[in-house]
């Protein structure tokens, strides 16, 4: 089992600086950020780009695996993408995991911002951000956003005329750190996205599935994993292939509320065969709300038994 840590891009970096470079220090195998350009309630208050911010804690780190939950089609398109991805493998020395999502729809910010639209543009505009309607082509969008990734990632000069994005001669040099390419890390509860994560992910991630109470939630993570494993089974790859990513923000209760809280979810995740847990780094108020003290104890009394 592999412990991450989750730090929201909310804080400036005289702020933030401190809490990476402590998830490293209390011994996190790894630590992400969110990829929105506002999430949810926060979405009035301070956000700082993703990106900057993953690429300065891996300028003041050296070990930790470093990543973003989730970069979305909603407001990226691929080509421009790749190049940002490559420096901040490159920055890292190969510590950078991407997360991939589909991303949410009208309600969501990141969605709504554009006018609606979730952005302009498409195969004929590839400078764009290709846009998704309300008939199902989020998905479509997302396979194939995924599709292009992975083929700037590994292969120079590419060309690409898709349905939502166009690449002529896409140069990818000088390529990842780790070979084939960085590694993909794919969200997905649904049926599309598991094919999705199955074909192109080194690793899947989840939330499980809004329920009221703890156990029904333990309980649709057990009947995702099922459905994962059929996913995997028919892209023909085994299971030890790909990590497992539970990520609890989606459980009812906050997984950081207590050391003897948290360990258990590490022991529940990993019977159901999960490998890696990512929990939110515990804020003053609002949500994911908790004491940072318990971080302390975590790290003495949990975290030096597990794999970093």
């Amino acid at each position: 089992m592999r412990a991450g840590i989750t730090i929201l891009p909310e804080y400036p970096w005289s702020e933030a600086e401190g809490r990476w470079r402590r998830a490293e220090e209390y011994g996190f195998a790894h630590a992400w950020t969110f990829d929105h350009l506002g999430w949810r309630e926060l979405v009035d208050g301070p956000w700082f780009g993703s990106v900057p911010t993953v690429t300065a804690a891996a300028l003041a780190t050296s070990r930790i695996e470093l990543g973003l939950l989730v970069a979305t089609p909603a407001f990226r398109h691929p080509v421009p993408f790749a190049r940002e991805l490559t420096a901040l493998d490159d920055i890292s020395r190969g510590r950078f995991t991407l997360g991939l999502g589909a991303g949410g729809g009208p309600g969501r910010y990141d969605h709504d911002v554009f006018g609606g639209s979730g952005g302009s543009g498409g195969s004929g505009d590839p400078g764009r951000i290709a846009p998704v309607g309300p008939d199902g082509s989020r998905a479509a969008r997302f396979a194939e956003f995924t599709g292009l990734l992975d083929t700037l990632l590994t292969t120079d000069g590419a060309d690409w005329h898709g349905t939502y994005y166009t690449a002529e001669g896409a140069r990818n040099g000088p390529g990842c750190v780790r070979a084939p390419r960085l590694p993909f890390v794919v969200a997905a509860n649904g049926p599309k996205a598991m094919d999705v994560a199955a074909r192109y992910g080194e690793g899947w991630i989840t939330t499980g599935t809004n329920r009221d109470d703890l156990e029904s939630w333990w309980a649709s993570l057990t009947e995702l994993s099922e459905r994962f494993d059929a996913a995997l089974e028919r892209r023909g790859r085994p299971r030890a292939q790909v990590r497992r990513f539970l990520q609890t923000d989606g459980a009812p209760v906050f997984s950081l509320g207590s050391a003897s809280l948290y360990a258990e979810f590490l022991g529940r995740a990993g019977e159901l065969g999960f490998t890696d847990v990512v929990a939110p780094w515990p804020r003053a108020e609002g949500v994911f709300a908790g004491s940072e003290d318990v971080l302390d104890t975590v790290a003495a009394d949990v975290l030096p038994g597990l794999e970093r």
